[in-house]
């Protein structure tokens, strides 16, 4: 990672809620999901908290790093239908070694809609493959 990451850094982002990231689509498999509202489902929250974080902290990385969620503890605190903009705000709290925590927080325009901490862990891309391909050799043996 570069030294022009810090603690104290910011980040918004903004994103209309289409129809298919509604709760009926987080696991259309899952007969459970299919009678419950269309809302942003809650895992498409957390997907938009961890894509704030991911790009406060892509102009900071070497090309070949990225980062990977290792810890999400957020509230889902009110409904967003389809059509609303969501905008996530989020910002370095912490940054040690590779480990960044992040306050996050989501609003879609007439309520606050999530809120809590996520921590990201930077990584080496080519090794962190390497170790996943080790993974599932044994996985496979």
């Amino acid at each position: 990672m570069k030294d022009t990451l810090k603690t104290g850094l910011k980040h918004r982002f903004e994103y209309v809620v289409p129809a298919n990231k509604t709760v009926p689509h987080l696991y259309p498999e899952a007969p459970q999901f299919q009678h419950m509202p269309d809302i942003l489902a809650t895992g498409y929250m957390v997907g938009l908290l961890e894509w704030a974080c991911i790009q406060l902290l892509e102009s900071h990385m070497e090309n070949d790093e990225g980062s990977l969620g290792t810890h999400v503890d957020v509230s889902h605190q009110a409904a967003t239908p389809p059509g609303m903009t969501v905008t996530v705000d989020a910002e370095i709290t912490e940054l040690r070694g590779p480990r960044a925590k992040f306050r996050v927080c989501a609003h879609d325009g007439v309520d606050l809609i999530g809120k809590g901490r996520h921590e990201r862990f930077i990584v080496k891309w080519d090794r962190f493959n390497a170790r996943v391909e080790g993974k599932r050799a044994r996985a496979c043996a």
